[in-house]
């Protein structure tokens, strides 16, 4: 069974923020194959449905992003899900907005929701889509920031990004192999 993970904070107050792009991602792809979280277990909200007639787990995790780890390993751990199965979903401002970037492993690159999770897996040798949101400018905080809204004229820009993501993750669980899922989706998205 696939287990796809998007990033986020639970609440109203963040919904639509830059830090809940992963979150988006879920609910589009949610939207899409008419189905909802529908189960809670271990500080997260999931659903286990049959997406393109394969299996799969989607998360949300309920804890804040700091600790997703929490939520996403013992779901993990509860469902034998291997590593190899696992792909995150989240924001990254070393891209600008508007690019996707797949990776089969690596660094947490300073994002606090992947160095929990990183951490409770105890290794960073599990896929994922970094999704663009750029550096904040005008002295910004970098706390502001992620936590700000898109504006409308930013959520045109990125509507079309989430749409991109939500195919490399169909393509994911359909069984492509990864090497071509990256191959086909990372990049600027137009």
């Amino acid at each position: 069974m696939k287990c796809i993970v998007g990033l986020g904070n639970i609440g109203k107050r963040y919904e639509r923020t830059r830090h809940n792009i992963g979150f988006e991602v879920i609910d589009y792809l949610l939207d899409q194959n008419n189905i909802e979280l529908d189960k809670q277990k271990f500080r997260g909200a999931y659903t286990i449905e049959r997406i393109n007639g394969e299996k799969v787990m989607l998360i949300e995790p309920l804890t804040l992003m700091n600790l997703s780890g929490e939520a996403v390993v013992p779901l993990m751990d509860y469902y034998n899900i291997d590593m190899e199965d696992l792909l995150v979903l989240y924001d990254d401002m070393d891209l600008p907005q508007g690019h996707v970037r797949l990776r089969q492993k690596g660094s947490a690159g300073g994002h606090n929701g992947m160095k929990s999770i990183i951490s409770h897996l105890g290794s960073s040798d599990f896929k994922r889509i970094r999704i663009g949101i750029d550096r904040p400018t005008n002295g910004m905080s970098v706390p502001d920031y992620v936590l700000q809204k898109f504006s409308d004229a930013e959520m045109k820009t990125m509507q079309p990004v989430i749409e991109h993501v939500a195919k490399a993750v169909e393509a994911f669980i359909g069984n492509e192999k990864f090497e071509n899922v990256m191959t086909n989706y990372n990049g600027e998205i137009q």
